[in-house]
């Protein structure tokens, strides 16, 4: 699937996007209220692969991305086809691109909208989990009251990268450095946690897009230490914010809301070549983005 032009229809080319066609994805994801900006979309590309259809003007009518961690795990997202171009098996054709991007033995996730759930299930995924996301107009600013003696925030630091990735891993069921690297670069604010001996314990990021603060991924190895780290990352932004929170997490969703969260959605995830999600050990509290799972 190297090749830009892959596949034609009477109206539509299917083909692999660039950074070039970053504007046109934008413009795509505008079409359907998403809030997609230059740097969230060079990440997607610098971590995987974007495909989707150009109709005979150039215009781009549909895209998928396909995000393959390090061993055994992938993740799609970004699926969005113009509303005007539905009905003809875009989204179907783009989904399976994805699909055969990656080696056979993959399993592959996604978190679905409530109108995909239908072409997911008939292509072989089946519902494994939840997320819950969760939208804040307004700030209420809330130290948590856990001793934070026992707990030191320092800015990410070059030599904190392997705890950092080894955390992750076993937070998230897979390897994904070169991932974690390009999300940092993206990111405005990249902390970490130590406990009283300086080891790195969690760490938490901030994506500011063009309509929120996006937190995440947070990893922590407590609901008191994950709420020490959505506090400072959160405490000086006078704007809107986002979190996805895993399931699990009950503790932690009460803390959220009690800072003026408020629960919008809860989309299930869908996983194909597995019958269930990656090991994880709970320590996730807050995913990427729903494109990175």
């Amino acid at each position: 699937m190297d090749n830009k032009r892959c596949k034609e229809t009477k109206d539509t080319t299917l083909t692999t996007f660039d950074e070039n066609d970053i504007p046109g994805l934008i413009a795509l994801s505008q079409l359907v209220g998403w809030d997609y900006d230059e740097r969230e979309i060079h990440t997607v590309l610098s971590s995987g692969k974007i495909f989707g259809h150009k109709n005979n003007d150039g215009k781009i009518v549909s895209s998928g991305a396909i995000i393959p961690y390090d061993t055994f795990l992938a993740s799609i997202g970004m699926v969005i086809v113009d509303p005007a171009y539905r009905g003809k098996g875009l989204g179907r054709d783009v989904t399976q691109t994805c699909i055969d991007a990656v080696p056979d033995e993959m399993a592959i996730m996604l978190i679905a909208t409530n109108e995909g759930i239908p072409l997911y299930e008939s292509m072989g995924f089946s519902e494994v989990d939840c997320i819950h996301k969760f939208l804040c107009e307004k700030h209420r600013t809330s130290k948590p009251l856990a001793a934070t003696a026992d707990f030191k925030i320092e800015p990410l630091r070059t030599g904190d990268l392997d705890e950092i990735s080894h955390l992750d891993k076993q937070a998230y069921g897979d390897i994904r450095k070169q991932f974690l690297l390009n999300r940092i670069d993206q990111a405005k604010d990249c902390i970490v946690l130590k406990d009283r001996r300086g080891k790195v314990i969690g760490y938490g990021l901030s994506i500011l897009g063009p309509v929120n603060l996006i937190l995440g991924p947070i990893v922590a190895p407590s609901n008191d230490a994950a709420s020490i780290l959505l506090y400072e990352l959160s405490r000086n932004h006078n704007g809107k914010l986002r979190i996805d929170v895993p399931s699990g997490h009950d503790l932690f969703l009460k803390f959220i809301q009690g800072c003026g969260f408020e629960k919008v959605n809860q989309p299930p995830i869908m996983i194909l070549n597995a019958d269930k999600m990656p090991e994880r050990n709970q320590t996730y509290y807050g995913i990427a983005a729903q494109v990175f799972g």
